[in-house]
């Protein structure tokens, strides 16, 4: 890492140039903001997804039960999440939506681990393994949205 000495800053010249309106609306159709609503609404497909794919392998319903439940115990805190993020409150200032996102993020944790807590009680003939699937799987739609951004937001040629 190459490190600025003290003497070398008296040199640096200020470069930032804000930009332009026009150049603002360039670069929003460019890289368009990602909804949150599109993550939650793909995280319920890839649950759906992973309770066929459990009835195909096991043909159990408990199991089908289970993989449901654990991408549930994603998808309803995400969507919790989701609405707090996108209420008015939450865009007054800077201020509000930090607090707002961190705030909304533990209610988020919280829901998910009293939802698995409560698995056993709540779904009749547990089955772990096809719950942790359902949840994996579909908590791993973040980090899809993140790799494959033109599948959830498309960018248009200019």
């Amino acid at each position: 890492m190459t490190r600025m000495h003290p003497e070398d800053q008296e040199n640096v010249q200020e470069t930032f140039e804000p930009l332009t309106a026009e150049q603002v609306a360039e670069l929003r159709k460019r890289q368009p903001l990602l909804s949150v609503w599109r993550v939650v609404s793909a995280q319920v497909v890839l649950g759906l997804l992973v309770a066929a794919l459990v009835w195909f392998v096991s043909g159990q319903k408990a199991a089908v039960y289970s993989a449901v439940y654990g991408a549930l115990a994603v998808i309803v805190p995400a969507a919790l999440f989701a609405r707090g993020l996108t209420s008015r409150v939450a865009s007054l200032n800077a201020g509000a939506a930090v607090f707002g996102f961190f705030l909304w993020e533990m209610v988020k944790i919280g829901l998910t681990v009293a939802m698995l807590f409560a698995a056993p009680r709540l779904v009749n003939d547990l089955s772990w393994p096809a719950m942790l699937a359902g949840l994996v799987v579909t908590m791993k739609v973040y980090w899809v949205a993140l790799g494959f951004g033109k599948v959830f937001y498309p960018v248009k040629p200019i």
